[in-house]
């Protein structure tokens, strides 16, 4: 980076050397692997702004597709003092900490009802929250002795959710969405929270409702109408310290 960029807080990408732009690209095309096929991933490559840009790899994928990895200049920069991002605003806690906010504002277990929605089977995330053995060395939130965990597993529809949220009178759900074509995790997503609110209108003690999963933007809990979203990397201490921290702000206290 030299110093004008890092006065103006712009960057570019780096490849072989400060600045210069390199960047690499993946994609697959509907056509047999043959040599039009690099024509044609080449043309892509420049209309999305990459000059100079080379084919690196492909591979047919079946008669009637091709994978590419095209690497290629690119002349964009980012201004880093444009940037919006979720900053966490609670403090990370230990487990002995979080054990005793529950018990000092609810006097009673924290309910935690998990599960993957949909046809998403793909249990690795919202285990690794849940789970004792947790993910990070860090322990999963069954590891607290004022929460109680009730992990659904993979591929529990909508209403079944809902249905053991009421059930078990959960302080929140959370939701794992790995599973991401055609938008899978936002449309479930969205069908949770219309649910959600049917089954607990206003003032009724709806559950907080938490998504997580690699595809989800953190900024767009609002949008979505959920009460936090996490990203990929999340640890069971992150989510422990914001259940703890929402009690504390008195937003699902009993």
């Amino acid at each position: 980076m030299t110093s004008d960029m890092t006065n103006s807080q712009m960057i570019r990408p780096y490849g072989d050397t400060t600045d210069d732009g390199m960047v690499q690209v993946s994609f697959t095309l509907p056509i047999p692997h043959d040599a039009r096929a690099e024509g044609a991933a080449l043309q892509l490559a420049a209309k999305m702004g990459l000059d100079p840009a080379m084919v690196v790899h492909t591979r047919g994928m079946g008669p009637d597709f091709t994978f590419f990895v095209v690497y290629g200049r690119s002349a964009h920069s980012v201004d880093l003092s444009q940037i919006t991002v979720a900053e966490r605003e609670y403090p990370l806690l230990s487990p002995a900490e979080v054990n005793t906010a529950i018990r000092t504002t609810l006097r009673r277990k924290l309910v935690v009802v998990g599960a993957c929605i949909g046809t998403d089977a793909h249990t690795v995330g919202i285990d690794a929250i849940l789970n004792i053995k947790g993910f990070a060395g860090e322990k999963g939130l069954e590891y607290y002795r004022e929460i109680k965990v009730v992990n659904l597993g993979a591929q529990v529809e909508i209403d079944a959710l809902v249905h053991e949220a009421r059930e078990h009178r959960a302080d929140a759900v959370l939701v794992s969405q790995v599973v991401t074509q055609k938008d899978a995790h936002l449309h479930n997503t969205r069908a949770l929270v219309e649910r959600m609110h049917a089954e607990f209108p206003e003032g009724t003690g709806r559950p907080l409702v938490v998504v997580g999963g690699p595809r989800f933007d953190p900024t767009a809990a609002g949008e979505l109408g959920v009460d936090r979203i996490f990203a990929r990397g999340t640890t069971p201490r992150e989510v422990a310290g914001y259940l703890a921290h929402a009690l504390a702000s008195s937003r699902i206290a009993a």
